[in-house]
């Protein structure tokens, strides 16, 4: 039955209506330019600063993040808010780095880099390796679990969820990249709005179960009485050490998940790289506040349901079809306590999340596909009028593809218990040191070339696929004590997988460079980029809003150690 009352939807009904309004007005001031490719995948110099970092934020925070890293809160604690707070590190790192680079030399894709900065070959093979990825992987799970949380909350059909968010997705992605822009500004709004209610009711709740009152109560008692589910590095000895190993979220592999993921994703940078420089890098300095933000609305309230839970509350509804505790379910059952409207409000929220994500993921699929494979290797002379047609009808497509993954694999993959979150992150984790690797050689390295690119690409993924198989084919209990592996709790030595990937970028890092010196003597030449040292330099007022964000990163790691 329904956990929703009439007042909820009318909530509902309202985000609805006003993102749709809004989206339809920005598409028809637009629609002058509506034929236009750049302004339609990149809607080129057209969004403020705001606006690009709200986007990157509504695009990143999704069921991924309500759902699953709320899910890993609920198993972990705390530690799990690495993924956001290293984020915010990561914002600038990019800011300062990455960004130049590619406005510089005018790049407004990823396979655009590759193909300028290697060559063609190399860009075509990461442009389908990058739309496998971002089918495969980041929109079916976005989907399934975006409709498992709808489900939980509303009591509609799983299937019908996921046709529906899949069905208003495209309808706002059909806009284009400035509609997805300015309507994610909205989402962003109502998604913190309603991020905020679930942890106010979590925490008020905790206080009133120990006879006192407010929302700083219930934290104290929470951070009292779940104390172990506020340490941020874990020890070896720690169960969930396999997820987060202990300094690697500070020196290793979780820098490689971060830098290539907001730094080399056509999904995340395709936001920037339409603004000039200074438009950029303050969207992704706001990008980079909101994400300090970001654990007190998505990973608090998996912590208050964990103490909740352990009180007794949510028994029957954090139980999965096979009676096992489904952390998955953590989020949404929570949001079962909110009184009418205001539950309205976080379901409102929580589509916002799943809906932003799915449009800015369909449209880098549609951006990737038209103007770096159709454009490029099937027809080069095709009008402004064709590719936009064509983008269009790809994001119809990817998101069919990503309705049958759903049906097809979404339970066994991510149902049943299982962290969707560490789902998502370990087999993105397959390509990215590779792509990585590749990329930071690329910008600051001119000796790479485009034989060691391809080794990174091929090499890296394969390397990632031999270490994880690997345990099952030969004990790896002799690398333990040296800290590489560890037992995964059934007997078998396994090497966590962030520490797999700062293996594997090393390996592609010295492979580039081996092969890269080896071209350069046979008088193989590279392709470098366009590169001064002026281009890294900063404003004032940027740099002073860095290091306010890196003294509360500081502060955060050393009281919550």
């Amino acid at each position: 039955m329904s956990q929703l009352v009439s007042s909820d939807y009318l909530v509902f009904i309202i985000y609805f209506v006003i993102v749709s309004s809004y989206g339809y007005w920005i598409y028809r001031r637009r629609r002058s330019r509506e034929h236009d490719s750049k302004a339609f995948f990149l809607a080129e110099g057209s969004l403020t600063w705001w606006a690009i970092g709200a986007s990157l934020i509504a695009s990143n925070i999704s069921a991924e993040q309500f759902i699953g890293t709320s899910g890993s809160a609920f198993k972990m604690g705390l530690a799990i808010a690495s993924y956001e707070w290293m984020a915010a590190a990561t914002l600038i790192i990019v800011a300062i780095f990455f960004m130049p680079v590619y406005l510089k030399n005018k790049i407004y894709t990823m396979p655009q880099f590759l193909n300028q900065r290697y060559n063609s070959t190399v860009a075509m093979i990461m442009a389908v390796f990058w739309l496998l990825l971002y089918i495969v992987v980041n929109l079916m799970s976005i989907l399934y679990l975006g409709a498992l949380a709808i489900s939980s909350i509303s009591g509609f059909n799983i299937y019908v969820c996921i046709l529906v968010l899949a069905a208003f997705a495209i309808f706002i992605t059909l806009g284009g990249m400035k509609v997805i822009g300015y309507t994610d500004v909205i989402q962003v709004a109502v998604l913190i709005l309603g991020g905020l209610a679930a942890t106010y009711i979590g925490l008020t709740l905790i206080a009133e179960k120990n006879g006192q009152t407010g929302i700083f109560s219930g934290f104290n008692i929470l951070t009292t009485q779940a104390s172990d589910h506020f340490h941020m590095i874990f020890k070896r000895d720690n169960p969930n050490y396999m997820d987060l190993p202990g300094l690697s979220v500070l020196i290793g592999g979780m820098w490689i998940a971060n830098l290539n993921y907001w730094g080399c994703n056509q999904y995340i940078t395709q936001r920037a790289l339409g603004a000039n420089m200074p438009t950029a890098r303050n969207g992704l300095l706001f990008a980079a506040f909101l994400k300090l933000l970001m654990p007190v609305i998505v990973i608090l309230p998996g912590i208050a349901a964990f103490y909740l839970h352990q009180k007794g509350m949510f028994q029957h509804e954090m139980l999965s079809s096979k009676g096992v505790v489904d952390v998955n379910k953590a989020y949404p059952s929570l949001m079962t306590l909110l009184p009418a409207g205001l539950k309205g409000l976080s379901f409102a929220a929580l589509t916002a999340a799943i809906v932003a994500s799915l449009a800015g993921k369909a449209n880098s699929i549609s951006t990737i596909f038209v103007l770096d494979i159709y454009k490029k290797a099937l027809h080069k002379d095709a009008s402004e009028q064709r590719l936009v047609r064509l983008g269009r009808v790809v994001v119809i497509v990817a998101m069919i593809l990503a309705i049958l993954l759903s049906l097809a694999l979404g339970d066994a993959l991510m149902g049943e218990g299982k962290q969707g979150f560490q789902y998502i992150q370990e087999y993105t984790g397959f390509v990215s040191p590779g792509i990585f690797a590749m990329f930071i050689l690329g910008f600051f390295w001119k000796k790479a070339t485009s034989n060691a690119a391809l080794f990174a690409t091929i090499g890296g993924f394969i390397f990632s696929v031999i270490l994880k198989f690997l345990p099952m084919i030969m004990n790896l209990s002799f690398l333990a004590p040296i800290g590489f592996s560890k037992d995964n709790g059934s007997g078998v030595y396994e090497i966590p997988f962030l520490d797999r990937m700062s293996i594997v970028f090393i390996i592609s890092v010295i492979g580039m460079v081996l092969i890269s010196n080896y071209d350069n003597r046979k008088g193989v030449k590279a392709h470098g980029l366009e590169i001064d040292k002026s281009m890294f330099k900063v404003s004032t007022q940027f740099a002073v809003g860095s290091l306010i964000v890196a003294g509360i990163l500081i502060a955060l790691y050393t009281f919550y150690w």
